[in-house]
């Protein structure tokens, strides 16, 4: 039996300011590492903010997995030796014109590990990114991990191809917002968890994010669908979780 303790971190992220989201998002990493965890995800875009609009007319705010500005989190991972997933704007990996929203694994000894875009966009974010097309995987102290972004929770084959790659834990940055948000939040994750077999990890946004306001419990499902640690719904904050695979 292999146990890992995983973190999800909420806050609200500083619209268009990657150096002080990135900060941040370190000191989450050192302060989930402090509390036993091995591996903290975060939220949709966290390191811009929810504003496709921003990114859009700003290219600077498009990071990559060597950015500077991802340094704090980057040395956040090497001292804590722990792992981070950070969601952000990023060149498409295919190099199209068109960024993608791309969760950037940085590991324990904070070099890149694995990428993902997201492959499916939801309504406005099909004028200013392109979809991914490969699947998110990556292995850390024994357990198989995959990687989702938001929309992509809702197509269920997606944690299928997870389930049948041996995958045992599902990540998913995403933002769900007030109202409608938090009725979907709890329709998709636990019925992903039960269905596919998975423990399912969800970082979402508190507080205003770009339209929306996000409706925070981020949380940790078990594989049989119940609800393992929750978040608050109002205040930044993390939600670890010990997960145990055979």
């Amino acid at each position: 039996m292999v146990r890992v303790i995983v973190a999800a971190a909420q806050f609200t992220s500083e619209p268009g300011s990657v150096r002080a989201n990135a900060r941040r998002t370190a000191a989450y990493v050192r302060e989930a590492a402090g509390r036993g965890a091995r591996l903290t995800v975060f939220a949709e875009l966290a390191l811009t903010g929810y504003e496709p609009g921003l990114i859009a007319r700003d290219p600077s705010l498009l990071v990559t997995p060597e950015d500077p500005r991802l340094e704090p989190v980057a040395a956040a991972c090497r001292e804590t030796a722990t792992a981070a997933v950070v969601n952000c704007a990023a060149p498409s990996a295919d190099g199209g014109g068109r960024p993608a929203i791309a969760s950037f694994v940085l590991g324990p000894n904070g070099a890149p590990l694995t990428r993902y875009d997201k492959r499916h966009l939801y309504e406005g974010e099909r004028e200013v990114f392109a979809p991914g097309t490969a699947e998110g995987r990556f292995e850390l102290h024994g357990v198989r991990f995959s990687l989702a972004t938001c929309f992509d929770n809702h197509f269920p084959q997606l944690a299928a191809r997870a389930a049948a790659d041996r995958c045992a834990v599902h990540l998913a940055s995403s933002l769900y917002g007030r109202g409608d948000g938090e009725r979907e939040r709890l329709a998709v994750h636990p019925a992903l968890a039960r269905d596919h077999g998975l423990y399912v990890v969800l970082a979402n946004h508190v507080g205003r994010a770009g339209p929306w306001e996000g409706c925070g419990r981020s949380a940790v499902w078990n594989p049989d669908g119940t609800t393992a640690a929750e978040a608050a719904p109002d205040a930044p904050g993390l939600v670890l979780a010990d997960v145990a695979t055979p």
